[in-house]
C-alpha cells in the first residue's frame, strides 16, 4: 500500500491522541463478528497506553457483560472501558435528584446501573419513569408506566431509536 504525505501526516495527528471514544455496534462488532482492523486497533490502544471508551446506546447489558460478549469474539477489553446508555441515564437522575425513585421498565444492564447510583424503585408514585431496551416489554407495564407520568412521574427513555435490530 502506497501512503502519499497526506494519509502519514493523518496517522500521526491519530497516534499523537491521548485517547479514543469508540461506538460499539457497526464500529467494533457486528452480530457476533469483530470487524476487520479491530483487533488491531484495540492492541494498539491497549500497548499504547491511550485511554479509551465504548459507548452504546443499548441499555441492555452491563460493561461486565460488555466485556464477556466481546471475550467470546476473541477481544479482551475491561468492564472500566465501556459507558452505556443505562449509566448516562443512572447519572443523569442521580445528579438532577439524588435519592429519587423510579418505575423501570428494562433489563439487567438499567437495573444495576440505577441501582448503584442509589435510584430506589418502586411503583407507588415514583419520580420517574425510567424506560430502556429490553425483550420483554408487556401491555400491563407499559400502562402502568403510562398512568405514572400522567400523575406526575418524569419519563425517560434510554435509547430514543425508533427500532431496533
Amino acid at each position: 500500500m502506497d501512503l502519499t504525505v497526506t494519509d502519514m501526516l493523518h496517522i500521526d495527528a491519530i497516534r499523537a491522541k491521548p485517547g479514543f471514544i469508540c461506538d460499539m455496534d457497526g464500529v467494533i462488532y457486528h452480530g457476533r463478528r469483530i470487524l476487520p482492523g479491530v483487533l488491531e486497533f484495540v492492541n494498539w490502544l491497549q500497548d499504547s497506553g491511550k485511554q479509551f471508551l465504548f459507548l452504546t446506546n443499548s441499555s441492555e447489558k452491563t460493561p461486565t457483560e460488555l466485556s464477556r460478549k466481546l471475550q467470546g469474539m476473541g477481544l479482551t477489553v475491561e468492564p472500566e472501558h465501556f459507558y452505556t446508555s443505562s449509566q448516562a441515564t443512572a447519572d443523569f437522575v442521580s445528579t438532577q435528584s439524588p435519592g429519587s425513585s423510579a418505575f423501570v421498565i428494562g433489563d439487567s444492564g438499567l437495573m444495576n446501573a440505577l441501582h448503584s447510583a442509589g435510584i430506589r424503585f418502586t411503583d407507588k408514585q415514583p419520580d420517574y419513569v425510567i424506560i430502556g431496551e429490553t425483550p420483554s416489554y408487556g401491555y400491563d407495564s407499559i400502562r402502568r408506566a403510562m398512568n405514572m407520568v400522567l400523575g406526575g412521574a418524569r419519563l425517560i427513555g434510554t435509547n430514543p431509536d425508533v427500532s431496533g435490530p
